[in-house]
């Protein structure tokens, strides 16, 4: 099968790596990144996505397993051997050359001896088209990041590797760069895969996210998956924010004709859907019941929730913050527990202050349920070496 028909999909499977002092940084871990996608590799320092990315490069070399792209097996390959190109955070870009030779720089190794026409392209399509004459330092670092993009680019490798790319940008800049990102990956159709820590990020730009965690992948889906239907407390908490609220599960039923776990959270009972229950046994035990913020709804005491799920009253709003678009407040439930919730500024109801008797409530579909002997802090804050 030639080279263009058959897939060509990078694949990872049970690849580990363990170093010489008995700490291992990633555990077996299996990977398939469809040919063509944008694939992310999520999680926080030390978690084992930039070992598993140098990995993919040759820059590391595997404990175990087997590292494939299509039917070509690359693990032992040297890195210029593989088809497979990186993009680091800091450029790593010649100052003494030009624009136009730090882009051509892959191809003359090659022997390349006409690159301009190449060279021309690759800077119309990271829209650095009339700088080529220029030096790194004269660019933005914006620019400079489109300059080693288009320097990994243009070599045609079958999958671009981008460490933290964007990490040393200001914050609007970064945005910018991701909607970039995304166009160039789509336009030129390559197999990307990007390590980062930024959840935003993640999210903005890839078709499939592996959330990593202590050297293995908690959960690996698209971003709405993810978000919507964590299977971790590690994920509910890392991707986003989330009430993670111990209850009792009491048993099965259905609502609407959907089969639901019913689950008592403090004298009320409340349903999940039984497809965002991630507990071992379904009819008895503990559990986490997960609410994002932006699901709860909040109202002042006594007054109606226009949402089918089953109400708490006895709350009290203890902080409220107003951060434009929406406010966020934060609530004393009936039993002590804090919550938080989300309200869009619509302007339909004045802010609630601080000391504000309150009810509030979800949609039983937008719940998920984990397992009780989960840690309900996972995620929430991670510190460590980079690995």
């Amino acid at each position: 099968m030639s080279q263009a028909s058959e897939h060509r999909d990078l694949r990872l499977a049970e690849v580990e790596k363990t170093y010489g002092n008995g700490f291992t940084a990633v555990h077996p871990l299996d990977l398939v990144v469809p040919q063509g996608s944008f694939f992310a590799l999520l999680g926080p320092s030390g978690c084992g996505k930039t070992t598993t990315l140098r990995m993919i490069a040759g820059l590391e070399t595997p404990t175990a397993g087997r590292i494939s792209i299509g039917a070509n097996d690359i693990t032992y390959d040297k890195p210029y051997r593989r088809p497979v190109n990186t993009v680091f955070q800091n450029y790593a870009l010649f100052p003494h050359l030009s624009i136009a030779d730090n882009v051509a720089f892959g191809l003359k190794q090659r022997g390349v001896k006409r690159p301009q026409a190449q060279v021309a392209a690759m800077l119309d399509l990271v829209e650095l088209e009339g700088q080529g004459g220029k030096r790194p330092q004269q660019l933005s670092g914006g620019q400079q990041q489109r300059v080693a993009l288009a320097r990994a680019l243009i070599n045609q490798p079958e999958v671009l590797l981008l460490d933290e790319p964007l990490g040393a940008l200001d914050l609007k800049l970064r945005r910018a760069m991701q909607l970039e990102l995304k166009r160039i990956q789509t336009e030129v159709g390559l197999t990307f895969v990007h390590v980062t820590h930024d959840q935003e990020e993640a999210m903005t730009l890839a078709d499939t996210i592996a959330v990593m965690s202590a050297g293995r992948v908690e959960q690996m889906g698209t971003p709405a998956e993810l978000y919507e239907n964590p299977r971790t407390t590690f994920v509910a908490n890392f991707l986003g924010q989330s009430n993670l609220i111990r209850g009792r599960i009491v048993g099965e039923d259905t609502l609407a004709g959907a089969p639901v776990v019913k689950v008592d959270m403090q004298g009320t009972v409340v349903s999940i859907r039984r497809e965002r229950a991630h507990v071992r046994q379904l009819s008895a035990g503990a559990g986490w019941v997960g609410i994002r913020p932006e699901k709860v709804v909040v109202a002042p005491a006594g007054e109606p929730i226009d949402v089918p799920g089953a109400a708490f009253t006895g709350g009290t709003v203890v902080d409220t913050s107003f951060i434009g678009v929406s406010t966020q407040y934060v609530i004393r439930t009936a039993w002590g527990e804090e919550i938080a919730a989300f309200e869009q500024n619509t302007g339909a109801r004045a802010v609630l202050a601080p000391g504000t008797a309150v009810d509030f409530s979800w949609r039983p579909e937008f719940a998920f349920l984990l397992d009780a002997d989960q840690d309900a802090s996972a995620g929430i804050s991670v510190e460590g070496e980079e690995a």
